[in-house]
């Protein structure tokens, strides 16, 4: 980790003598840190908020997670690429968007995948999705940075051959926005409604399709929303019909739903809530069954009338454990969010039911005078453990009940 001053020459890391591999991608910190390393993935520039993920596997589903709008990740496994990637673990469901991730910082070279459902190397794919990358970095000390100061903005840069203008990079870098009060959700969302019958992947068959008549019928309301997400809402006989980010409470009931889903996306949730928890607010009051995810359990507790806050690190990672209140049980879990909920400001009708075991924050809302609940993690498992797959039977379950009792 090296601190240039705003003097540094444009070469990074040149000087009379130097004998050692030119740097050619750089991260410029907003308080004008540069980390050196070596480039990988698009080539250019890209700005960002740069976070830290402790996942182990699923590297691909992470970077087409379109909750990472807006964010250069940084892994802290160092060995990143070794399985490659294929068409399969694709996680965004809006392809033309632009959904995921703005760079990625990984310790190791990424090396030839060992892995035989690999159709490419990380580094080709990263290039076709305009996505920056570093290697080289101690990112064990960036790592600590965040933890220590914060979820700083950035630059990440690669250029082939070293040339750099320092003095821009940093102005850019303290210019990059804060995540406060950006609604990134038009970023990711689709824009025209569709239906979804895919349901999840098995080995030696691939994925699969809803058969025979469905059960119910789920509206879900794409914030950001992941393939996985709609799949094990498919795989439990639901029919499912993506809507936009900015779809109507008009709009929705007239599919005449049996419930809906507010689904995972980036963003300060305050920004995003300006047009969404008018729309929630009016579905909780026609007592749908609804179930939120991320973003969307933000949706939920800002629609009930409680508070969000940015984090200080925020969750990143595929091994978080959260307990579940309702059940006593801990799980290990898929967490990916940078705002969370403030327990403090839930109303009297918002039972708290998960809660991170890292820090104790807000994981899970239900409430008590309407048929509604939702979670902070990401329950799909892609990546990640499936401990939470329940949550979706729990949904289903909450449906079959309304049902009930309106016949």
């Amino acid at each position: 980790m090296t601190k240039l001053q705003d003097d540094a020459p444009a070469q990074a890391g040149l000087s009379d003598g130097w004998d050692e591999p030119r740097p050619t991608a750089l991260l410029v910190l907003a308080d004008g840190t540069v980390l050196e390393g070596f480039g990988l993935g698009a080539i250019g520039e890209a700005p960002g908020e740069v976070c830290f993920n402790t996942a182990m596997t699923g590297y691909q589903e992470i970077l087409t997670d379109p909750s990472y709008a807006g964010q250069i990740i940084t892994f802290t496994f160092p060995h990143i690429g070794n399985v490659g990637v294929n068409d399969d673990d694709i996680e965004t469901v809006n392809i033309a968007a632009s959904s995921g991730v703005r760079g990625i910082i990984v310790h190791a070279d990424v090396t030839e995948p060992a892995n035989w459902r690999a159709t490419r190397h990380l580094d080709q794919w990263l290039k076709s999705r305009g996505i920056v990358g570093l290697s080289g970095i101690d990112t064990r000390a960036l790592t600590a940075l965040i933890r220590e100061k914060g979820m700083p903005n950035a630059i990440i840069a690669h250029a082939p051959d070293g040339n750099f203008d320092f003095p821009r990079l940093k102005a850019e870098a303290a210019a990059v926005p804060s995540m406060d009060g950006l609604d990134l959700v038009p970023l990711v969302g689709t824009t025209q409604r569709y239906e979804w019958d895919e349901t999840t992947w098995v080995l030696g068959k691939g994925y699969g399709r809803r058969e025979g008549a469905a059960k119910h019928h789920v509206v879900a309301v794409d914030f950001g929303v992941k393939r996985n997400i709609l799949r094990l809402l498919a795989e439990r006989g639901c029919k499912v019909t993506v809507v936009p980010p900015t779809a109507t409470a008009e709009d929705i009931l007239a599919l005449e739903p049996d419930g809906v889903f507010l689904a995972n996306g980036p963003g300060d949730p305050a920004a995003t809530g300006e047009y969404a928890v008018p729309v929630i607010r009016r579905l909780l009051d026609e007592k749908l069954p609804t179930f939120g995810i991320c973003l969307g359990h933000q949706m939920l507790g800002l629609a009930v009338g409680a508070k969000t806050a940015k984090m200080h690190q925020g969750h990143h990672g595929a091994n978080h454990p959260v307990k579940d209140e309702t059940t006593g049980k801990v799980e290990i879990v898929s967490m990916n969010h940078g705002f969370a909920v403030d327990r403090e400001t839930l109303p009297a009708n918002a039972v708290e039911t998960h809660v991170s075991l890292f820090d104790g924050s807000n994981c899970g809302i239900a409430l008590t005078d309407r048929p509604a609940f939702s979670v902070q993690h990401h329950p799909e498992a892609s990546p990640g453990p499936q401990d939470s797959h329940y949550l979706f039977d729990r949904f289903v379950a909450m449906i079959e009940e309304e049902k009930a009792k309106r016949a």
